[in-house]
């Protein structure tokens, strides 16, 4: 029965475990006992009809464990528990990617983030065979021989994620830098009167335009805010909600209108896109590619022959 009820504590886990993926600078913290909830009350429940019973009670209570109002409730509410986790999941993921957007224009930061959405994926997939098996099960109307299937599929498809989850972590060293916990979208910082959108907007396209800050691969929202001394706060409101542009956006318009600039200058001709691409910032041609014909419409091939 213990063995049965440990089995619950793989939901809170895998969330722990994303969330210390996406989070730099995670940490176990005592509200996180809350997730263990669900266990005790499991447990509450089944003081009084097994715990406190003779050894065969509970060996008949264990046989019927499934028909019984206890295990019966206890089922229910671990399926809605993992469908909470699932859409807690889901929702740190997409919050996951529009803080990167927002804050980073480098593709080595968003390394982690398809890393942990294909970990989602992995994870969807397995509970889904799990959900499939014990619904069969539940039943009390089943094929003996496909459960056993069932759990063959769930075994190769365990002993997979684990292979996965080693051989994805041995070959990518890119991966498990996460952002910081304390980091925020811009709509939930809380604007004041220190925020001065004309003057300051201004300032910020005169320096990007002067300076070119946007030429360091791996510029940041908090490296820019220090080097035009605007409050790292009052920088991402600026940009993701008054000009209503993602800061990855906003810097690789800048990136991408000196890179076609470069394309148009004859002396530049000997140069190779690769070369030009590295020059502007960028440090994939993939991420340069999408980019470019997302602001041009065209490839960069292309347009350095329109030219």
């Amino acid at each position: 029965m213990l063995r049965i009820q440990i089995s619950s504590f793989k939901d809170p886990l895998l969330f722990l475990y994303i969330l210390s993926v996406i989070y730099s600078d995670f940490r176990l913290k005592a509200k996180h006992l809350f997730l263990l909830l669900p266990w005790v009350i499991s447990i509450l429940i089944l003081v009084p009809n097994f715990f406190l019973a003779s050894h065969t009670e509970q060996f008949e209570f264990l046989s019927h464990y499934s028909e019984t109002s206890e295990g019966k409730f206890i089922t229910v509410m671990n399926r809605v528990i993992e469908i909470v986790y699932i859409i807690a999941e889901i929702y740190y993921l997409i919050r996951y990617r529009k803080l990167l957007l927002e804050n980073y224009t480098s593709k080595d930061a968003f390394y982690n983030y398809h890393w942990v959405k294909q970990l989602i994926i992995f994870i969807l997939i397995g509970q889904a065979l799990t959900f499939i098996k014990g619904t069969i099960r539940d039943s009390g109307d089943f094929d003996v021989e496909f459960v056993n299937i069932f759990r063959v599929i769930l075994l190769l498809f365990g002993l997979f994620f684990s292979f996965w989850l080693v051989f994805k972590a041995l070959l990518s060293p890119k991966l498990f830098r996460g952002i910081e916990v304390n980091l925020r979208l811009s709509k939930e910082m809380i604007s004041d009167d220190t925020i001065k959108p004309n003057a300051q907007l201004q300032h910020i396209k005169s320096y990007m335009a002067k300076e070119e800050p946007f030429l360091d691969p791996s510029l940041t929202v908090k490296s820019l805010s220090e080097k035009i001394s605007i409050p790292h706060r009052d920088l991402s409101i600026l940009i993701n909600q008054e000009l209503g542009q993602h800061f990855f956006d906003f810097i690789n318009s800048y990136r991408i209108e000196k890179a076609m600039s470069l394309l148009k200058n004859p002396s530049k001709k000997k140069h190779t896109i690769l070369e030009i691409l590295y020059e502007v910032g960028f440090n994939s041609k993939s991420s340069f590619n999408t980019a470019f014909k997302k602001h041009t419409g065209k490839t960069p091939t292309v347009y350095r022959k329109s030219q």
